[in-house]
């Protein structure tokens, strides 16, 4: 099966775009997060394809790093501007436009940080995705998606679930199965990366709880899903790694109950993965003036 995907690069580079979402330069990982998306909803399924296809052909297009091409280090950020729009929105005719379009900036944005060595993450999907709402609800009257206003009914094993949940809303999905298949996906590329995950999701839940956030948003995961992805940046076997996982973990909650309780973001669509972004880049500036003084 390797073997069909290297005969097609293209294809092998958008789904490896979509695994890097999660960090996982893993065809497999990317081809489940995309039926987790499917399951979810056909439009967030389709936007995801376009705008990582969109966002991969642009580097091609500009001849960027071929290297950088193959780790598909501009498929993720394009994949979440076009799974977002789509969560956000109904799919109008506007929206499937700046789905491509979006996808192809996010690329251009990530080169232009690649090229500062600078390691931004998912901060070129923040940036658009902010920009795009913005404009979106004040100069159109494209109304929401049916997704954001569909009842999630709870159910007796939401205690259990709400870690899962944090991985399914990193890609905006809410539904438990989606949840369920995203922790596989990233546990059949890096175990370690899931494992601490899935701590990450459920100290995320916990702190939130303790905070006195809402129950039913903390069940769905909307309080786990920034710190599932600091989580995995740090996860390593060492011992030492286990500790940056907690410091960035802890930051990111921090960060994220902060800007949600003061509905900061609100004007922009709300917070997405800048509460992970914003603690990493903390966690990597602590982690270089330890190593310094070491």
């Amino acid at each position: 099966m390797d073997e069909f995907f290297k005969k097609l690069p293209f294809l092998d580079n958008i789904l490896k775009g979509i695994g890097q979402i999660m960090l996982q330069e893993n065809r497999w990982t990317g081809l489940l997060f995309l039926i987790g998306i499917f399951m979810g909803s056909w439009q967030c399924g389709v936007a995801v394809l376009l705008s990582t296809a969109a966002g991969t052909f642009a580097a091609m297009k500009l001849n960027y790093d071929k290297s950088e091409i193959n780790a598909s280090l501009y498929g993720f950020s394009a994949a979440l501007v076009g799974v977002a729009l789509a969560f956000l929105f109904q799919t109008t005719v506007l929206i499937w436009v700046l789905i491509v379009l979006g996808g192809a900036l996010a690329a251009v944005i990530q080169h232009f940080f690649i090229q500062k060595k600078i390691p931004v993450f998912t901060f070129p999907f923040i940036i658009i995705t902010w920009v795009l709402v913005f404009g979106l609800h004040h100069f159109t009257h494209i109304p929401p998606s049916e997704m954001l206003s569909s009842e999630v009914m709870p159910t007796e094993y939401d205690d259990f679930l709400t870690c899962t949940n944090g991985f399914g809303e990193v890609i905006f999905q809410g539904g438990i199965l989606s949840g369920i298949i995203f922790f596989l996906a990233v546990f059949i590329s890096s175990p370690v990366a899931a494992l601490y995950g899935l701590a990450a999701s459920i100290l995320g839940a916990g702190l939130s709880q303790l905070n006195g956030e809402p129950i039913k948003e903390i069940h769905m995961g909307l309080f786990g899903f920034n710190a599932v992805l600091s989580a995995i940046v740090f996860s390593g076997v060492k011992k030492t790694d286990g500790l940056w996982v907690l410091i960035a973990v802890l930051i990111t909650i921090a960060i994220d109950d902060l800007l949600i309780d003061n509905h900061c973001l609100d004007i922009v669509g709300g917070v997405f993965t800048f509460p992970f972004v914003a603690g990493t880049w903390i966690t990597l500036l602590i982690q270089k003036v330890f190593l310094k003084t070491k």
